[in-house]
């Protein structure tokens, strides 16, 4: 039972990592005081937002899918005060997919990764299944990477997170099964460590 006040949670990682299916197992088994915060990309890509590659588009899509991230958090956070808000996946993550310096996405939105970081008490990453070469299609219609660029953005991410002070890292396992049961000991860890800290 979360009685510590909102805690905000970010599962990210490359694509094909299994953080959407972790994030409704984790909702499923942990109850009402999880509220999932869905993917902004996801959302805008899905609603018919272009998919781009011309170097000033690039740049105003992900200036949109961090606004919408941004405010579907916050919107979240004031519906549901008090419950553990589970984020698929950060404003930060833009800057990996940002076409120039990392550092010039956040200049950009007028923040930086300290202020970015102190958004969210802990990052669960998670690592991609094309690191163990496996199909990372899933379903996901508005997914275009294939393994090699899944890998790319995995390793990306993955350095760009783990600088915050609590990150904790779900890797690649054959079997999907036992990465979620990971997962959810990781999830339950943290909450424990978060609602430890707060107490």
């Amino acid at each position: 039972m979360i009685n510590n006040g909102t805690h905000r949670i970010v599962l990210t990682g490359g694509p094909g990592g299994g953080k959407t299916t972790a994030a409704d197992l984790i909702r499923r088994e942990i109850g009402d005081s999880i509220i999932v915060v869905p993917e902004a990309a996801t959302m805008l890509f899905c609603g018919g937002f272009p998919r781009v590659t011309e170097l000033e588009a690039v740049k105003a899509t992900q200036k949109a899918i961090f606004h919408v991230q941004r405010n579907i958090e916050d919107i979240q956070h004031s519906r549901y005060p008090g419950r553990v808000l589970l984020c698929d996946r950060g404003t930060i993550d833009g800057a990996v997919y940002w076409p120039d310096e990392k550092s010039s996405f956040l200049e950009g939105m007028g923040t930086n990764f300290e202020e970015e970081f102190k958004r969210y008490d802990a990052v669960i990453f998670f690592e991609t299944a094309a690191m163990g070469d496996m199909s990372i299609e899933g379903g996901n219609p508005s997914r275009i990477e294939d393994n090699k660029k899944a890998i790319e953005l995995d390793k990306k991410l993955k350095d760009t997170w783990s600088k915050h002070p609590r990150f904790y890292h779900i890797p690649h396992q054959k079997s999907f099964m036992g990465k979620l049961r990971n997962a959810l000991d990781v999830f339950q860890l943290v909450l424990d460590d978060l609602n430890n800290s707060s107490s």
